[in-house]
């Protein structure tokens, strides 16, 4: 099953929100706390509000973020 090329726009933020956020989140929570009893729980509780967080910035910054590249790298 193919999923539409216009979901695009809502597809990449989605996961690459998603993968963002499950790196980050295991690799802080191993940081901050090591891999004691209570990783899991500690690292999914992180993981449950920065999803969201960078969804939200990969929303609003990824076209500025594009636009910069552009004249940055323009001729």
């Amino acid at each position: 099953m193919k999923i539409s090329p216009r979901l695009v726009p809502f597809l990449f933020p989605f996961f690459m929100s998603l993968i963002m956020a499950f790196i980050m989140t295991a690799f802080i929570t191993w940081i901050n706390t090591g891999s004691a009893d209570g990783y899991t729980g500690r690292w999914m509780h992180s993981f449950i509000y920065a999803w969201p967080l960078a969804m939200a910035c990969i929303v609003l910054f990824a076209n500025r973020v594009r636009l910069m590249i552009g004249k940055l790298t323009a001729q």
